[in-house]
């Protein structure tokens, strides 16, 4: 049986459908008390200093002295406020312009901005450990502008490299997993260091053996470093061949 038409709505005229819901496109509240920077900058904090398993609605309301429903009218669940801390953090990142764009073979920069790119990532994830556990549960439908500024910024690095076309994005993700391995290894290495209560040196100094105990020990965040770079440079080899043969 037909209904009457909604206000605004002409006879015969099907309702228009309703836009995925996104916290990108909810308009801001204004003049309020708390506003969404305020949830975001705490939220930052409080998985930084709990983890992830910690974040809660309530327990964020909590500690900004506000009740869940003044959270509710900014942020929908706990899903969008996590997209919301993703692109925060990834506002962190610095991913420089390679240099020789549209200037002959290869772009000569694009190696350095790589490394410079990665070691960014690297230092983000260390600040935010929890960080890399949620990188694969956002930007899957809706994108932040600071996760798309720094996603066209890395694309570009490798564009400008001379990937194929269909290969750039395969480049730079190759690069960004590696990366993303071996910083929340690190992470974790740390969090185990910091729950310990002794410090990194001291820590590697613990797992000395006995016929090692007189033997100065290495530098343990430099040798950290060490074996990042590595690591990444090894990757970068390859895909530096990779261009040769193409």
């Amino acid at each position: 049986m037909p209904t009457d038409p909604k206000p605004g709505q002409k006879a015969g005229q099907q309702p228009a459908k309703s836009e995925i819901a996104s916290v990108w496109t909810r308009p801001r509240r204004q003049r309020e008390q708390l506003s969404r920077e305020q949830i975001v900058a705490e939220a930052v904090q409080l998985l930084d200093a709990d983890g992830l398993e910690a974040l809660s609605m309530r327990k964020l309301g909590t500690r900004l002295d506000a009740g869940a429903t003044s959270l509710y009218r900014h942020v929908a669940n706990k899903d969008e406020l996590i997209e919301l801390v993703v692109d925060e953090v990834y506002g962190e990142l610095d991913v420089p312009s390679a240099e020789g764009e549209g200037e002959g073979e290869h772009g000569k920069g694009w190696r350095a901005a790589s490394v410079h790119s990665a070691y960014s990532l690297r230092a983000m994830i260390l600040r935010h450990p929890w960080v890399a556990s949620v990188l694969g549960q956002v930007g899957l439908i809706h994108l932040g502008p600071n996760v798309t500024k720094m996603s066209e910024r890395m694309t570009s690095v490798y564009a400008t490299a001379g990937f194929p076309a269909d290969e750039t994005e395969q480049a730079m993700n190759t690069v960004i997993s590696y990366i993303i391995g071996m910083a929340t290894s690190e992470a974790a290495y740390l969090s185990l260091i910091a729950r310990s209560g002794k410090t990194e040196r001291e820590f590697a100094e613990s797992l000395q053996g006995e016929g090692e105990a007189d033997r100065p020990a290495q530098d343990p965040e430099k040798a950290r470093d060490e074996t990042f770079d590595y690591g990444l440079q090894r990757v970068l080899d390859g895909l530096t061949v990779r261009l040769s043969a193409s």
